[in-house]
This record gives C-alpha cells, structure tokens and sequence, in this order.
C-alpha cells in the first residue's frame, strides 16, 4: 500500500478519535434481553434565605430504577421499559435546633400500600440515542406519582454531541446546551426560556411581582455507548421584588447510577412498529405528555364564605385602612371570595352594614373572579346607590394593578345611559381609562370591550361641550397612554383654553421616552416659545419638561436655556432649579447632555444662575435598599407677588429598573394675580379665580378636587369653613397578586404565592387666610403593608410549605407654610415621618401521611421616627417662622 494513503487514513482516524472525544460521543444504546440496573437518589430541600441558618424543609428518596428494552426498528428507535422498586422516602422533622444547629435524625415515611402498587406500575418510553421520542403510561394515575415518574425518565433525555437544542421533560420545553469532553456530556438548562401550560399569574408592574433566579446543570457519563451515571442539580431563589430578604431557596438533586448490567431482562416483543408492541403490553398505556401535570393542593384550613355567613352576625369588620389588622383582613376576604359563589357573595354585600360596604365593594373588585362581578353587577345601582358607595367601586376599579376584561365590561356597563351626579361620571370616566390602558398593559388591546372603553372615551370627547368634561376626557387618555391618541392630545395641547392645554400636557408626560417622538418635540416647542399664541407660565413649564425629560437635543436645552433671561424671575428660578436637579438625578435620561452643556462656561456662568426668586424644585432619596429607592420631590412656583401658584409633592419607587409614581399631591390656585394686583404677561388670558387638588395614585390620575370657584366661592369657604382635611385616598389595595408554579426537573412541583395588601389613607388640607397673609398646606399619609409570601412542596410523600408574614404601619406628613405678609416671602417645609412597628414571621409546616407538624420563628421592632432636612436655607426659615408662631 501507498505509504501516503497509509498515512492518510491513520491521520483521519485519528481526527475522528479526536473529535469523538471532544465534542461527540458514540450512539447510546441499550441491548435486549437484559436488565438494567440504576439506583435513583432524590434530596430536594427548601429554606427560609432571611434566617441567619438554613432553616426549611428537606425530602430525600431512594430507589432501584429497572430498565429493559423491549423493541428496537431498523432507524435505531427503541422501545424502553422504566420501572421504579423499593422506594424509600424520608423527611428532616422540623425540632429545635441542638446547638450545632443541625435538626433531628431523618423520618421514614411510610408509604400507603395503594402509592406502592401506582409506584410500581411501568412506563415505557420512545428513546433513539438519548432522545426521549414519546412517554407512555396510565392517564388514571395519582398525579403526584405520574409526575414523579416523569422527573426519573428526564434523566435519560440527552444527546452525545455538543450543540443547542430545545428538549421536552418534566421542566418542560427548554432551550438547553451540551458541551461533551471525553465521556462526561454537561447540559445546561435555560429554565426562563421553558415554555409549560400557563397556570398562574402576576402583577403588571415589576416591583410588585416576585424575582426569580433559576439554574439547571446535568452531568453525564456514558462508557461503551452504555449510559454509566446522571447527576442533575438545580436551584431556584424566589422573593418578592420589594423585599429580596424574605426569601426562600429550592434545590433539587438527582442522581441515577448504574448498578449492574449483567442480569438476564424480558425478551424483545416482536412488532412492525411502536404502536403494535405497546398494545401487545399488559400495561395498556397511553400517550403522555413529558411535562409535569399541574396539580393543585386542596387547601383544608382556608376559610370559607358559607362558614362566615352562618356566624355573620358575631362578626366585626374591620375598617381603619391605615391599621395593619384591616389589611390582613382584606386578604382573607379576598382568599374567601375566590372560591365563593355569586349567591354568597351577593348575600355578603346585601346583609352588610352600611359602614362596611365600601370595604366589601373593594374585596370583591379585588377578587375579579366571575362570581364576585356578577354579584357586584347585581348589588350596584347606579341609579339608586349612594354617590360614596360609586365612587369607591369605581376608584378601586381604576386601581386594579391587574384588572380583567370583565371588570372594563362592568364598569362600562354601569356608566352606559345613566344619568349620574357630575362627580361620579368624571370619576367613571377615568376608570375606564385606567382600565384600559393596565389591559393594553398585559397585550390584551384586542379584546372587544377594550376598544369599547377607547371608543367611549374619544365619542365624549369629541362631543363635549364644557371646558370641564373636556378636561376629563383628557386625563382618562392619559390613564389609558395609548399611544395612537398622542396627536388628539397634541392638537388639544396647542389649541385649548388654559385648562385644557394643562390637561392635555399633563397627559403627554405620562408616556414613556419611545412615544415622545419628533412630532410631539416640535409641538412642545411651539408651547414653549409661545410660536402661536401665548399660553399659561404652567402649560410653558410643562411643555419644557417634556423636552428636557425625554432624551433632549442639545439644541432645545440650550435655548430653555436662553429662554430663562427674558422670563419673569418665578418662572425662571423654577426652570434653572429643574435642570440643576436632573444633574443630580442618576436616572436622568439626559443627565449627560446637560452635565456637557454646563461644562460651557457660555451657558454655566452667573448670567444665568443668578435668579433670586423663591420658587423651587427639588428631589432626593427618602430610603435606600438593595431592592428599592425610594424619593420624595417636591416643586413650588410662585407668583412674582410671592403667592403660590402651583405645588407639586412626588413620591416615587425605584426598583428592578422601573419607576412607579406612588403617589403625587398637587395643588394650584389661579387667578390670584388680579388679588395681589399683579399685572398679565402680554397676551396672556385672564384666569378664573379658583384653587383645586389633584393626585395621582400608583400611576393613576384620579379626579381634580376644586377648593373654590370664584371670589364669592372663596369668602364663603373662607368664613364657613370647618377647618377639616380633604380625603383624597382612603381604602385597601392588592398590591401583589402572584401565583406561579415551578416544575421541578424531578418531577416535584413548588408553587410560589405573594399576596400583598395595601391599607391606606391620604388625606390634604390648603388653609388661606387673608387677614394673616398666610397660606398652610399639609398632606397625610397613613399606611399599612401586610404580605404573605410562601411557598409549597408537593410530592406523592411529603407536603411542605414555607411561609414569611411580613408587615407594618407608617405614617408621614408633608407641611407647607407660606407668609407673604413680608418681603421676602417666608416659607417653611417639613417631611417628616413617626415611627415605624413591624413584625415578621417564617412559618414551617410540613405533612407525611397521617403526620404534621409547624415551626414559627419571627422578629419585630421600630423603626424611629425621623424629620427629613430638604436644604439648608429651609431649616432656617422653618426655625424663624416656628419661633414666631410660639410667641
């Protein structure tokens, strides 16, 4: 032979060796009439993560894993036979911990004689070199058991070459990876890209969901074709958003070793195919799926509707939204109404005292199951009910974190052809704007009653005839942020009256970056520099905040800018103060724009940054987690005279990348010129003497309070009034609804639920005193978080749950004073904030047969009471202004 061609040949081979030992392997294979042998461990645990140990629940099982082949086609498909024997299961008792911190000796659980015969029961799988093809078994079994089996055969799903893929088993469909080195195939498993039937759901908004951090790695060792070992280890960290220290960890740990390999097993079946072989079997089995049945734990000590009503009489509702107990009690109405039916609930709502109805109308809202609307349909009308009563459906209608389309369907149904007080209408009408914009939220613009909501919402605006309903319509578009009626708010934007345009703007900066197009930045521009007609210093102020707030051009902030030296000195002060704060915003879209036009010495110079006046803008952080930023701002514009024209305190949540507007107070008085004999810009219309309150709440605007109209209006509230706070809020919220459910790769099943309420109660107060030439505003907040987080364990031997109970009440306050019987005006602000109770309890509980058991830790404290310092010139007027009023 050719010495070359020798050569030749030997380097081919050799690369062949090459490349089988460094990205492939041999075809797997399993040869007839024998038996294998593999014995099966399994050790899932879960602990509490805020303990300062592992503190939890632990399941371990073991058993011998038969495998035989039975048929095998000419394409290399093999029918395989995969039976489970001698399965022993233990559980770690939840006692005291010894000193070393270690708990009791492991339990043996006792498995019921019927859970041995379904254990035993054979499965057979489609399997053509490591691909699991198709599963097999009986339907009618205990799904536990089933889903038990399915997370064993999991094991035998692998490929021998390197490479991406997507696989099905007990997880699901996945993308997975190999990477395969001599006889060792490691498989990584993407859990968040597997796809399994939907069985539960989460809040729109991020920060009030839960964070989960899943991985998968899977060790095999194949020799001679033979599969010899599995190893397959994953973990999932699951919190809430809010609170990443009241967590819980799972792992789970598989492995599966070849025992022996040299017993004689069953004889081959003879068959044309697959189908003809499994109907030769005794078994009789069925078509499965491989991914894991969803199994729901039939809860035996939650409480039932039908048993409260029987003892309806002997109870007390709770009402006082700011006290923690009210909003314990909150859920577990809503935990009653979930499984209740229409005639219960109904009769809850009809047998109630007067008192509690609001409380019960916002359980049932905040329930949303089928029933619970059906029955709210009926007990509501609208044309008979009290306008408070109303007014709380629809506000907590409209703040539904996670409304449904029946919901929409009810709210509008309620509205449609009836004649209402003024105040509900407006109120109805930006509910449904809330609710349609949180359903386009969750990609649900489709639906028919979503384009019903839109279509109300333009035909009445189109058709208003008042200034005011305009208004309304407005804000409810700037609930919905669709972004297809961006140029409807445009044109009312530049060619509405004050109210309007304020409406209008308002709106527009309720979209996010990517809808504040060239379109929207021209028009902006036009309102800001007055191209067309003069507008209000307002409407001006927020068309620049606009353009400075969404990724800005050079250009526009330097002509803001240069806009400021022919300003009056309020307006001007208020617009410089704005810039300089975004530079010390880290979340400032154009923080570095503006950071590198005020490296001009042309721009950032003493021309511009010399304003005297009093107006102010500011913001900071109030609270600094590893989850959460919590800030506080608070905008005032004055009028040249020194009376304030327009306040605005923001409170707003940072957290996982997204910002949520907690809650927003503004108040505004126009019309005040003419009072203090203060003369227009050239122009500009003449405003209507009035004072008003509006707010938003977790990103919903709700509807304007007006103080007064008018200058009679003003005398008669001035002489008349009875010096009592305005409620702008008051009432409970589901702040997290999530219910998630986690297929083990074993085969055991995790579900995961937050359940988060909100109790609260704002409330506002502005106090004009002519005589005194003083004007006091102050906004309450008063709250309470309860949270439940836990998470369970299901499996054909152990049922373990882990719970962590978080809550607390706060309560803050916001004060202005403002004397302008002087020059300068004086004005005082303080934030402060009282104490802080909470409480946290982690519960442990746990079932094996005929046993339970339940362990509790827990912790509890305050937190001090503290007085935010906003700037150093406030402290001092505060100190002056404090000083005088004690005297």
């Amino acid at each position: 032979m050719n010495p070359q061609a020798v050569w030749g040949c030997l380097c081919l081979l050799g690369f062949s060796l090459l490349r089988a030992a460094k990205g492939n392997l041999q075809l797997l294979s399993f040869q007839p009439r024998t038996l294998y042998q593999y014995r099966y461990t399994l050790d899932v645990q879960l602990h509490h993560t805020s303990t300062p140990w592992p503190w939890g629940a632990r399941l371990q099982a073991e058993a011998l894993i038969h495998l035989h082949r039975l048929w095998r086609d000419r394409g290399g498909e093999e029918l395989l036979q995969v039976q489970v024997h001698d399965l022993k299961a233990q559980h770690q008792p939840e006692e005291e911990e010894s000193q070393d911190r270690t708990g009791g000796s492991p339990v043996e659980i006792a498995l019921s004689p019927e859970a041995q015969a379904e254990l035993q029961q054979p499965v057979f799988i489609s399997w053509n070199s490591g691909k699991v093809r198709a599963f097999y078994g009986n339907e009618a079994e205990n799904i536990l058991i089933s889903n038990l089996k399915r997370g064993i055969i999991s094991l035998f799903q692998l490929q021998p070459h390197a490479g991406t893929t997507v696989e099905e088993d007990a997880s699901g469909s996945c993308q997975v990876t190999y990477t395969v080195s001599n006889h060792s195939i490691t498989k990584i498993k993407d859990l968040l890209s597997c796809s399994e039937p939907k069985s539960g759901f989460t809040s729109i908004n991020k920060i009030f969901g839960v964070e989960w951090q899943p991985s998968s790695r899977s060790q095999y060792v194949v020799k001679d074709s033979l599969l010899q070992s599995v190893l397959a280890e994953e973990s999932h960290t699951v919190a809430p958003a809010l609170r990443s220290r009241s967590g819980i960890k799972i792992t789970s740990r598989q492995q599966l070793q070849l025992v022996s390999s040299a017993m004689p097993g069953l004889a081959e079946v003879s068959g044309e195919s697959l189908k003809d072989v499994l109907a030769g079997t005794e078994a009789r089995s069925q078509p499965l799926g491989m991914a894991s049945l969803f199994f729901r734990r039939v809860c035996t000590h939650c409480p039932s509707l039908r048993a409260f009503l029987k003892a309806f009489d002997r109870q007390r509702v709770k009402t006082d939204t700011s006290k923690v107990a009210t909003t314990w009690q909150f859920q577990r109405f809503i935990q009653m109404l979930r499984s209740a039916k229409k005639r219960d609930v109904l009769q809850l709502l009809r047998r109630a005292p007067e008192e509690t109805r609001p409380f019960l109308v916002e359980v049932a809202v905040a329930t949303q199951s089928v029933a619970s609307l059906a029955a709210l349909s009926d007990f509501l009308d609208f044309s008979k009910e009290s306008k408070p009563l109303l007014e709380k459906f629809l506000y907590t209608a409209a703040l539904s974190l996670q409304p449904s389309g029946e919901l929409l369907h009810l709210v509008l149904d309620k509205l449609d052809g009836k004649q209402l007080a003024p105040e509900t209408w407006e109120t109805g009408i930006i509910a449904v704007g809330s609710l349609v914009g949180k359903l386009c939220q969750q990609k649900l613009c489709g639906l028919q009653v979503v384009e019903r909501g839109v279509e109300t919402i333009l035909r009445g605006l189109r058709g208003a005839e008042e200034e005011s309903e305009v208004v309304i319509y407005l804000l409810a578009l700037g609930n919905a942020m669709l972004p297809e009626t961006i140029p409807t708010l445009l044109e009312h934007t530049e060619d509405g009256p004050t109210a309007v345009t304020a409406a209008a703007t308002s709106a527009l900066q309720r979209f996010p970056a990517p809808h504040i197009c060239s379109k929207v930045k021209r028009a902006m521009r036009r309102v800001f520099h007055q191209k067309r007609k003069s507008y209000d210093k307002t409407c001006r102020l927020a068309a620049a905040e606009i353009l400075l707030d969404n990724h800005p051009l050079p250009m526009d902030v330097i002509n803001i800018l240069l806009a400021t030296n022919e300003m009056e000195t309020e307006m001007a002060t208020f617009l410089l103060l704005k810039i300089q704060n975004s530079l010390r915003d880290h979340h400032h879209l154009a923080k570095k724009i503006m950071k590198d036009i005020m490296g001009d010495p042309r721009i950032n110079n003493y021309n511009f940054f010399s304003k005297v006046g009093i107006s102010s803008s500011f913001s900071g952080p109030m609270t600094v987690t590893q989850d959460l930023t919590s800030t506080f701002g608070l905008d005032l514009l004055f009028l040249e005279g020194g009376f304030l024209r327009k306040s605005v305190s923001d409170f707003s949540l940072l957290s996982h990348g997204q910002r949520l507007r907690a809650a927003q107070v503004t108040f505004e008085a126009q019309g005040m010129e003419s009072m203090m004999g203060e003369n227009l810009s050239e122009g500009e219309e003449e405003p209507e003497l009035m004072a008003g309150m509006s707010a938003t709440f977790f990103d919903v605007q709700l509807r304007p309070i007006i103080f007064f109209r008018g200058y009679t209006d003003l005398m008669a509230k001035v002489l008349l009034s009875r010096g009592e706070p305005t409620s702008i809020v008051r009432g409970n919220l589901l702040l997290m609804d999530h219910h998630q459910v986690i297929p083990l790769q074993s085969g055991l099943q995790v579900t995961i639920k937050l359940q988060g309420g909100l109790g609260l109660d704002i409330s506002a107060d502005m106090d004009v005193s002519i005589w005194e030439q003083e004007v006091k505003t102050s906004v309450t907040a008063r709250g309470s978080l309860a949270m439940d987080f836990q998470a369970e364990l299901d499996s054909p031997f152990l049922q373990a749950t882990l719970r962590s109970q978080t809550e607390a009440e706060t309560s803050i306050h916001f004060d202005t004073k403002l004397r302008f019987s002087s020059s300068p005006v004086l004005m005082c602000l303080q934030l402060r904030e009282e104490q802080v109770p909470y409480r946290e309890v982690f519960t442990v509980s746990q079932s094996a047969g005929s046993q339970s058991s339940t362990a509790r830790k827990g912790r509890h404290g305050t937190l001090s009471g503290r007085e935010f310092a906003l700037h150093q010139t406030n402290s001092k007027v505060c100190n002056l202004l404090l000083t005088a009023e004690k005297e």
